[in-house]
């Protein structure tokens, strides 16, 4: 955690304007404490020394009073701006995350999960004011006062100037020896909570399962648990961060005593008059003060510097641009060589090594264990993920363009894609959308027999008659409302519609029921008999049977067949069978 990372006003824009009133600000303050501290010895010297009046230091008393009020009008607008500058710098940082994280595709931001990210855009966001209301105001006033104090204590007393500057680093060493533990202490507690966020996510999503199988009461010890050692991570946090002031208290307090016994030993030996020891006694805690608030405020928003830290790995995940180059019209052979992907901060890889090639008109099933990098191989083929070696090649009519060098945009619109977790959403949608338009993308120019014909296909053609209002019934934008069967169904006749070059299908009768994934399977074999490339990740044997060639894709420590070329189905589906699946 930097004191000041160079990434946060890179993304968050607002932060440089807010900077540059902090130092004009700083400098403001600066001077008045030099001010204060000179009207205060002044005021102080004529009427103990000089037998001065209250006529005699009115002015001064009043200098001293405005002084103080002109330091409150002072933090007062530092916290306006800093409060502003720290609700934009958020939206800001939101918005850049939330754009990056969609651009990154369905693969999403690699080794980060879901529900760590939704908490790093939500709860770790909002952890950055104490940051920008505290710790980057204190940053600029613990350079400028600091400096602007030895240049005047050193025109009064060059002893006191040379203890100050030395014991003046001890202050920063302190706080980066206490900074690094406290490091290790914020991204344990920011870890535990990922993992509370990615259980309750899970938990949330596979609430309706574990009702019907009775195991929803199971998970009330697990989440507590979790919330335990979340619990007592905070604490420890919040433990380190009142002892780091504690510290630097004792530390600054222990400086300033040593600059007084100097001085006071020195006034009693006549070797420094009386104004000038007093001046720079009440100097000598003002350069101290904003080094140690620094430290303290830094401590305090160590959880919104975890987070941000957190969020900018995810921010430079680059997100694949593709080239240029159109590929030309007719039917698509995809051929994968020594295809790899990796995620950064992941130390093993999320695809490792697959090679096939899919020919045109025939079924490719990708088998294999979960967290194997069957979805991790889709998002390739879609160009959302970027190899860190091998290739995809698209041969099209004997012409072969590298993936890279080709028009996402336009590849992706010759692709069919039916994702693991099936959705509605998208931004061709209404509100409230009707099955028509779930199915057609609101592209109501299709005839409905189009539609009803993608529906029959899907096997929910007879659910949706059963509906008051057929394919016009209005659905959540969500999909809730609608069983995981159903909104897999109805995501399926989306891509089955419109036909297609490439049909990319994961796990496509997943959550169906055996009448109904025969349906679903003699259409995926229609689309093969049309000519398309079908690729689909598949579990469930009576899928795999219809496949002419199995790919079998497995972790890095787990034995690997891929490019299971020409096996026949009935072989290919025992293969599988007989390796547990």
């Amino acid at each position: 955690m930097k004191p000041l990372d160079p990434r946060l006003m890179r993304y968050a824009r607002s932060t440089r304007g807010f900077i540059g009133l902090a130092v004009v600000l700083g400098v403001i303050t600066a001077v008045l404490v030099i001010a204060q501290a000179r009207l205060l010895s002044d005021v102080i010297v004529s009427v103990t020394s000089d037998g001065a009046g209250w006529s005699d230091v009115r002015d001064a008393v009043v200098a001293v009073a405005a002084i103080f009020a002109t330091r409150a009008v002072i933090a007062w607008l530092a916290e306006v701006a800093a409060v502003r500058a720290s609700a934009r710098a958020k939206q800001q940082l939101r918005e850049a995350t939330l754009t990056h994280v969609l651009a990154l595709g369905p693969a999403g931001p690699g080794a980060h999960s879901p529900g760590e990210t939704a908490a790093l855009i939500t709860r770790g966001i909002d952890a950055l004011d104490g940051y920008y209301a505290r710790y980057l105001p204190q940053l600029v006033l613990a350079v400028i006062v600091p400096v602007a104090v030895l240049l005047t204590v050193l025109g009064q007393d060059l002893l006191s100037t040379l203890i100050i500057a030395v014991t003046l680093p001890l202050i920063p060493v302190f706080m980066v020896l206490i900074g690094m533990y406290t490091k290790s202490q914020v991204d344990r507690q920011w870890g535990t909570l990922a993992l509370l966020s990615g259980h309750f996510l899970d938990l949330v999503s596979g609430l309706p399962t574990l009702k019907i199988f009775g195991r929803a009461k199971s998970q009330v010890a697990a989440i507590r648990a979790i919330g335990d050692r979340y619990r007592s991570t905070t604490m420890g946090v919040l433990r380190v961060s009142f002892l780091s002031s504690l510290a630097l208290e004792l530390l600054a307090t222990l400086s300033v005593a040593l600059v007084a016994v100097s001085v006071g030993l020195r006034l009693a030996e006549g070797q420094i008059t009386y104004p000038v020891a007093l001046f720079v006694l009440l100097l000598a805690p003002e350069a101290y003060l904003p080094l140690r608030l620094v430290g303290q405020h830094f401590h305090a928003a160590a959880e919104g510097l975890g987070a941000a830290d957190r969020l900018f790995t995810i921010l430079e995940i680059p997100v694949p641009v593709g080239g240029t180059e159109a590929l030309p019209d007719g039917r698509v052979r995809i051929v994968v060589t020594d295809l790899q992907v990796s995620y950064p901060q992941r130390p093993e890889p999320a695809l490792d090594t697959a090679t096939f090639t899919a020919e045109p008109g025939t079924v490719t099933a990708i088998v294999g264990g979960s967290g194997g990098g069957k979805s991790t191989l889709i998002s390739a083929l879609l160009g959302f993920a970027s190899p860190s070696s091998g290739d995809v090649r698209l041969e099209v009519s004997g012409h072969g363009v590298d993936l890279k060098s080709v028009d996402l945009v336009e590849w992706r619109q010759r692709i069919a894609w039916l994702p693991q977790r099936a959705h509605l959403a998208g931004a061709e949608l209404p509100d409230s959308p009707t099955i028509a338009d779930a199915v057609a993308l609101r592209d109501r120019s299709l005839p409905e027999s189009d539609i009803w014909r993608a529906l029959e296909d899907a096997g929910i053609a007879g659910e949706v008659r059963a509906m008051p209002d057929g394919i016009e019934t209005q659905l959540r934008a969500d999909g809730s409302g609608l069983s995981v069967g159903q909104l897999q169904r109805l995501s399926l006749a989306r891509a089955l519609l419109t036909p297609a070059d490439v049909v990319l299908l994961d796990e496509p009768t997943a959550a169906l029921d055996p009448s109904t994934e025969a349906a679903v399977i003699a259409a995926i074999e229609r689309l093969a008999q049309a000519g398309a490339t079908v690729i689909v990740v598949a579990h469930r044997p009576a899928l795999i049977e219809i496949a002419d060639q199995v790919v079998r894709i497995d972790r890095p420590h787990e034995p690997s067949e891929t490019a299971v070329v020409g096996l026949a189905a009935p072989a290919a589906a025992e293969t599988i069978r007989g390796a547990g699946w």
